[in-house]
């Protein structure tokens, strides 16, 4: 993998990338449409994995400098989301909350940790204790946005509850997050989103336009 990707490193627009995630990562310069291609080269005649050599995998990425062994990781996380078990979440958590920005932690929350959950609904539990006062805020944001593709599946009341709990926080990703998971139940029940927010006078300006984007 690394060979495959270092080969289609591009320096020049490594910068740019770097740049526009605050420095915070180094980059290859890989886009992201011949990303995902090289992924598919990569896995293309790759054995399939058990769910211990996938976290292993996963882990091993996310010990690599470059931001796009991280995706790759998250890519491959989610095309196996199926095969996954409640023995990965913890994996999963190291992954949200080592070298967390957005990118990663809004992929893992909808397209695995969602997933999971889904799977093996016991697991609400763990994202109760993820969405609880003093806990790591990338945890916080994962257990607002896991159910972000359930649509009518989505159990709102708890979504309302964590949205409620986390309404007078400052920290624009969690704000981000109340208002993008609103926002997207809001394609489900319309109704349900307007009255949360009508009876809600603290969400913030930023929750409160992003849940109303398209209503």
């Amino acid at each position: 993998m690394q060979d495959v990707y270092g080969a289609a490193a591009d320096p020049e627009r490594a910068a740019p990338m770097r740049a526009y995630m605050r420095d915070r990562f180094a980059f290859l310069g890989i886009p992201s449409t011949p990303r995902r291609e090289l992924t598919r080269e990569v896995l293309r005649d790759a054995p399939a994995l058990t769910e211990s050599s996938l976290c292993d995998a996963a882990l091993a990425c996310w010990a690599l400098p470059e931001r796009e062994y991280h995706y790759f990781a998250c890519d491959l996380l989610r095309r196996e989301a199926r095969r996954l078990t409640p023995e990965a979440l913890p994996t999963l958590r190291t992954l949200i909350t080592t070298k967390p920005w957005w990118d990663t932690v809004d992929t893992l929350a909808a397209h695995t940790v969602g997933p999971l959950v889904a799977a093996h609904p016991f697991l609400v539990s763990t994202m109760d204790q993820w969405a609880a006062p003093g806990t790591d805020l990338w945890l916080v944001r994962t257990a607002i946005l896991h159910q972000l593709r359930y649509r009518r599946n989505t159990d709102f009341n708890r979504l309302a509850d964590y949205c409620d709990s986390w309404s007078a926080e400052p920290d624009f990703f969690i704000r981000k997050a109340i208002g993008w998971s609103l926002r997207e139940y809001a394609k489900t029940d319309p109704a349900a989103v307007r009255a949360f927010v009508a009876t809600h006078p603290g969400l913030s300006p930023l929750s409160v336009r992003e849940a109303l984007k398209n209503l």
